[in-house]
């Protein structure tokens, strides 16, 4: 650190920083609208002037930028100098001539930050009389508005999509004050990371269009942490709502998980929450099954505590749990049934990889990577899983990896990193070792040194002879020439690499890939101790529900069978996309008492004897454990309607009620849910740091409660009026420290517990700069969330390597799983707008394939499995190897479980069919 004296006053700061981030970092207000954290300096919009002065006897100094200035010891500048002033308030006037004062009807409004700087500058009169510029706006999908007439030529929007996302069809157009950013011609823009566009843009140039259709100010939104259900990732976002519904996602800062930007996927995903067919009220089927009984609360379990009762006595319960279902209600439901009668909802191959998995990340000892240190890596290996469709967020750092390598040598030219422009100019394409080895091409393949297709099996050898070169002690296989000389060359490269990491996953459905990638990072870590595995997975608590250690879901069905249960109860699933739907009508044939509970329906709830209606991430709390292996914590936004409560309260209600005396069955409660937590920590070492993910109910802030509303929230007594002139009472929350109001302490909370981020003079998304140590570093209010998975202190034996390679048989293909990266899991494929930007269901092959079926792309094909046959279009894919089959299941459409199987395709009889059923 080095003193840095700003206005006569000395401060510490990090040299080599630019003075804009360095006098942010200190506090101080300083305009400006082209910089950003993550994207670096360009020197665009001249709005961040300082005065720099050479030593203490210059008393005119020089009017700089702040962004492109290194902060050097001795530097002395002046924020407040007159000439500096002169100038910022020159630049706004300036960027003010064309903007349109449209800020009533604007989205931005209340929440831009072209509104904070032009405040904070003093702006406030326009001095020219001439017509403003305008120009035409495009339609870029459903997702994203556009509004040009707003532009203030800042370069954000193409430098986060283009440079920094990947995204290749937004474009900077025009010359001179006729810039243009959008596309060649109108149409959806494909990059899965465009909504953050809405973020990244400081005026309203880009919008949320989702979000605009029913605006509201963001002074009236309700706010509150949450987590991201739609990966394994773990994003964490702030959910905002208005008038009992949800309205929006936006992004929740968190420095080890996803910093400053989300998926379209965990962005626009959330219409599920508002859907008009969610259950409400406990729901009876009558005798036949024709007709259903509208309950109530008490009725529902009055109707259910007996027979529980009575079967729990007899063992004969058993319960199916949820990877999208939080912690603490499969808790209770493991709680309520028992360990030996608790199962897994997923399916059978997916619980083994889950298992092994969670055995590589607790007994290996190999540390899963933080966003910072996947961004950091400067070797890449991904084998079998196509991360920018199931984990895109995951990818997108991956990006930025790909950099480090053009980063270093700009550093040797002595640029510094947050140079963006001169750093591009100069490193043009120089990308870090990048290898990617699947079944087909993905979207990362761009940035990729080396790129292998092969079956997932053969990717485990391939893998498999990289850990042996790596370490001899590894197990060997044999491998063509060619593969083996490759094989060898990307395990000296990973050798030689200072942060190298290994990337793998359930996506490709072989236990083999994990195993052997596995392998590969055990061998890395004997010479590179910071070596880094990070593994994907399917569903937002898939980790979470493994740790707890739940039996296969085949077992369940089976005793199902048997006649072995008179009662199931199933928490958050359809088993109808676990499972063979023939195993699963039998199975549900032979159970007396179905008992479902979801807030979804689907075709399990529909042959529930009784579906109890369960809230959504929006309406209960509960922790969530990531592919990383932190657990995080999320937070009620809305008031369940109806009877509908959280999962684990309706768990509690039933256990309460199935061991009190028959006369006190109904409406004995249950555990709070901090109760609960501890229970669960207590009970299951491997989650027994859960209690630290966020601060309990009992958490005060200065002796208040953290609000949910912004101070200047409105209208909470008039929202109501015409169904009751007088003033409801604010909801209570007795299960977290936030309140629904705008009542509470306004300072700084926890970064668990922050719903939202504004300060004086920052009403947008950028006011987050006074929430950071540093500006692009960690949060004031400490982490949100807790790791619980270390590397082990102990050595574990390698794996053995698959002995045989994949040969494919003469009218049999393997299929493979295909993820499409909008709706690639149950709950955004409700989203609307992401089904218009979806892929439609198909299966793929290779071009020798098509022509030995003798099939056009475009053309219906039969898929026959043993259970039955799948129609769907067949598509094209070059990549592919010989004998392997890509099925892409995306939307509402349940998937093929059984992947990856054999199965033979055939042309359709009827060619114009596209998507029947099975």
């Amino acid at each position: 650190m080095i003193t840095l004296n700003i206005d006569g006053r000395d401060y510490p700061a990090r040299e080599g920083d630019n003075l804009l981030q360095a006098c942010l970092s200190l506090g101080l207000d300083l305009p400006y609208f082209c910089w950003h954290p993550a994207l670096g300096s360009v020197g665009a919009c001249r709005q961040c002037a300082i005065t720099r002065y050479e030593d203490a006897d210059d008393t005119h100094g020089q009017v700089v930028m702040a962004c492109m200035t290194p902060v050097q010891a001795g530097t002395r500048v002046s924020l407040q100098d007159p000439q500096a002033r002169r100038f910022r308030a020159g630049i706004i006037e300036l960027l003010m001539l064309n903007h349109p004062h449209d800020c009533p009807v604007c989205e931005e409004g209340g929440e831009c930050h072209l509104q904070d700087m032009t405040v904070m500058t003093g702006h406030a009169w326009r001095r020219t009389r001439f017509a403003k510029r305008s120009f035409h706006n495009q339609d870029l999908g459903p997702c994203v508005g556009h509004e040009m007439n707003r532009c203030i030529t800042c370069y954000r929007c193409v430098r986060f999509y283009r440079d920094y996302a990947g995204g290749t069809d937004l474009h900077a157009l025009g010359t001179h004050d006729r810039v243009y950013f959008g596309r060649e011609r109108d149409g959806t823009l494909r990059s899965e990371f465009s909504g953050n566009l809405a973020e990244v843009c400081p005026t309203g140039v880009f919008t949320d269009k989702p979000f605009a259709r029913h605006y509201t100010r963001k002074w009236d939104l309700r706010a509150t942490p949450s987590v991201c259900v739609h990966c394994a990732h773990g994003c964490n976002i702030s959910i905002n709502g208005r008038y009992e519904t949800l309205r929006r996602t936006v992004n929740r800062y968190n420095d080890a998980v996803n910093g400053y930007f989300l998926c379209d996927r965990g962005r626009y995903g959330n219409e599920f929450v508002n859907a008009e067919h969610r259950p409400q009220w406990p729901l009876q089927r009558n005798l036949g099954g024709w007709t259903t009984t509208t309950l109530s609360r008490h009725e529902a379990l009055e109707a259910i505590s007996g027979p529980l009762a009575r079967a729990l006595e007899l063992d004969r319960v058993i319960g199916i749990g949820s990877s999208r279902a939080g912690v603490e209600s499969n808790f209770a439901l493991r709680t309520l049934v028992g360990a030996e009668r608790f199962h897994a909802g997923v399916a059978a191959n997916e619980h083994l990889l889950l298992r092994r998995i969670q055995e590589v990340l607790r007994r290996g000892p190999v540390a899963t990577p933080s966003r910072r240190e996947v961004e950091a890596a400067d070797a890449v290996l991904v084998l079998g899983e196509d991360v920018s469709s199931t984990a895109p967020r995951l990818a997108l750092s991956l990006r930025q990896s790909a950099r480090n390598a053009a980063l270093g040598r700009a550093g040797q030219l002595g640029l510094p990193a947050w140079q963006a422009a001169s750093v591009q100019d100069a490193t043009a394409g120089i990308h870090s070792p990048f290898a990617i080895v699947t079944t087909d091409t993905t979207r990362l393949d761009e940035l990729a040194t080396t790129v292998r297709r092969a079956a997932p099996i053969d990717i485990a050898r391939f893998a498999a002879t990289i850990a042996h070169e790596l370490d001899p002690g590894a197990p060997a296989v044999g491998l063509p020439d060619d593969a083996h000389a490759l094989a060898a060359q990307l395990a000296q490269t990973l050798a030689g690499a200072e942060r190298p990491l290994v990337v793998c996953g359930s996506g490709c459905g072989e236990i083999a890939v994990v195993e052997a990638a596995a392998n590969v990072a055990r061998a890395l870590h004997r010479h590179q101790p910071e070596a880094r595995l990070a593994c994907v997975l399917a569903e937002c608590n898939s980790l979470g529900l493994a740790l707890m250690d739940p039996l296969p879901l085949a077992s369940a069905l089976e005793a199902m069978r048997k006649s072995e249960a008179d009662m199931l109860i199933v928490l958050e699933n359809d088993l109808y996309r676990r499972a063979r739907s023939d195993e699963v009508d039998r199975a549900l044939d032979s159970t007396s008492r179905v008992i479902v509970i979801d807030h979804q329906r689907n075709a399990t709830g529909e042959r529930a004897g009784m579906l109890l209606p369960a809230s959504t991430f929006a309406e209960s709390e509960g922790t969530l454990v990531s592919a990383e292996g932190r657990a995080q914590r999320y937070f009620p936004l809305l008031e369940p309607a109806g009877a509908v409560q959280a999962s684990w309260q309706w768990l509690e209600a039933l256990r309460s009620a199935s061991v009190a005396p028959a006369a006190e069955r109904v409406d004995t409660g249950g555990r709070r849910f901090d109760e609960l937590t501890e229970a669960c920590a207590r009970s299951i070492p491997a989650l027994g740091g859960i209690t630290s993910a966020a601060p309990d109910a009992s958490y005060r802030l200065h002796g208040r409660r953290v609000p949910r509303e912004p101070q200047r929230a409105s209208g909470r007594t008039a929202m109501h009026a015409d169904r009751d002139v007088h003033d409801p009472e604010p909801p209570v929350d007795p299960d977290s420290p936030l309140a629904y109001t705008m009542e509470g302490s306004h300072r700084q909370p926890p970064t668990p517990l922050t719903p939202f981020v504004w300060t004086p003079r920052w009403n947008s998304v950028q006011a987050l700069n006074k929430f950071q140590n540093e500006v692009g570093g960690a949060m004031q209010g400490g982490p949100a969330g807790c790791r619980l998975i270390e590397p082990a202190s102990t050595s574990h034996p390698y794996f053995q390597a698959p002995t045989s390679a994949f040969l494919p048989e003469p009218g049999r293909w393997l299929l493979v799983p295909g993820f499409d990266v909008f709706t690639g899991e149950e709950l955004s494929a409700q989203s609307a707008p992401l089904r218009a930007r979806s892929r439609a269901p198909h299966v793929a092959v290779n071009r020798a394939a098509a022509a030995h079926l003798r099939c056009e792309d475009g053309q219906s094909v039969e898929i026959v499995l043993a259970q039955g046959c799948v129609t769907l279009p067949l598509r094209i894919h070059p990549a592919l190897p010989d004998g392997v089959a890509s099925v892409l299941i995306a939307g509402t459409r349940p998937p093929i479980p059984e992947l990856p199987a054999l199965a033979r395709i055939r042309p359709s009889d009827d060619r114009a069919r596209h998507g029947t059923g099975r």
